[in-house]
């Protein structure tokens, strides 16, 4: 059974940075999709991100430009590299690995 394990959020400035990890156990992380996903304060969950197993990268149009995924296999690993944050980029983010969620990192941006 996998389980994913989210690290890294926390409080940061407008224009700051923040990298986010997703560490999962169990198989099959090499071939899987991974992906990121973040929920607002009383809105639905958005879609961010996502990497297939041969590397290709999607973005949603809203962070475009600003986050960057990638993974590492050899340590079961998926990152999210946030530049350029807003206030509008505060909400609870969670990775997947194919439909599996972990328990999510909350990144609120602030001054």
């Amino acid at each position: 059974q996998v389980q994913l394990v989210e690290s890294g959020g926390g409080l940061v400035q407008p224009g700051g940075s923040l990298t986010l990890s997703c560490t999962a156990s169990g198989s099959m992380f090499s071939s899987s999709r991974l992906s990121w996903a973040r929920q607002a304060p009383g809105k639905g969950l958005e879609w961010v991100s996502e990497i297939y197993s041969d590397g290709i990268t999607t973005y949603a149009e809203s962070v475009k430009g600003r986050f960057t995924i990638s993974r590492d296999n050899a340590k079961n690993t998926v990152y999210l590299q946030m530049n350029s944050l807003n206030s509008e980029d505060t909400a609870l983010y969670y990775c997947y690995q194919g439909s599996t969620r972990g328990q999510g990192t909350q990144v609120t941006v602030s001054s």
